[in-house]
């Protein structure tokens, strides 16, 4: 089977046919092995389990196990500049909705929302 290499970026990319790929299991996100051997090139499927996966619990266990000799040093990026912390009501979370509308805008951007869509949805019935 031919197959054209397309650019994709900066990079190079060969496209599988729906077929092939529904015969081999392939969907996207699927991980593969690709191997150069002089001039072919080899696209074998991983085995699953391959790829490490991490869970939070076993993470921190292994901090433990460490020692505290090898817990990354602290660094000190001096005194604040600018906007890095703010504190408002929006980042203490006290901010509820009120009145069925967003927690950003209130009751009155979710009006003026409402009253966009009613324009909108007008038009379109006329049309």
């Amino acid at each position: 089977m031919k197959i054209k290499v397309a650019k994709w970026g900066n990079s190079l990319a060969v496209r599988l046919p729906k077929r092939l790929a529904d015969d081999l299991g392939l969907r996207p996100g699927t991980v593969v092995d690709v191997n150069q051997d002089g001039s072919r090139l080899a696209i074998e499927t991983a085995p699953r389990g391959q790829l490490p996966r991490y869970r939070l619990g076993d993470l921190l266990a292994e901090m433990d196990r460490l020692g505290l000799e090898n817990e990354p040093e602290l660094v000190d990026w001096g005194p604040d500049r600018g906007a890095e912390i703010i504190d408002d009501e929006y980042t203490r979370a006290s901010l509820t909705a009120q009145g069925g509308g967003s927690r950003l805008g209130g009751p009155a951007a979710d009006a003026r929302g409402r009253a966009k869509r009613r324009k909108t949805r007008g038009r379109t019935q006329r049309s």
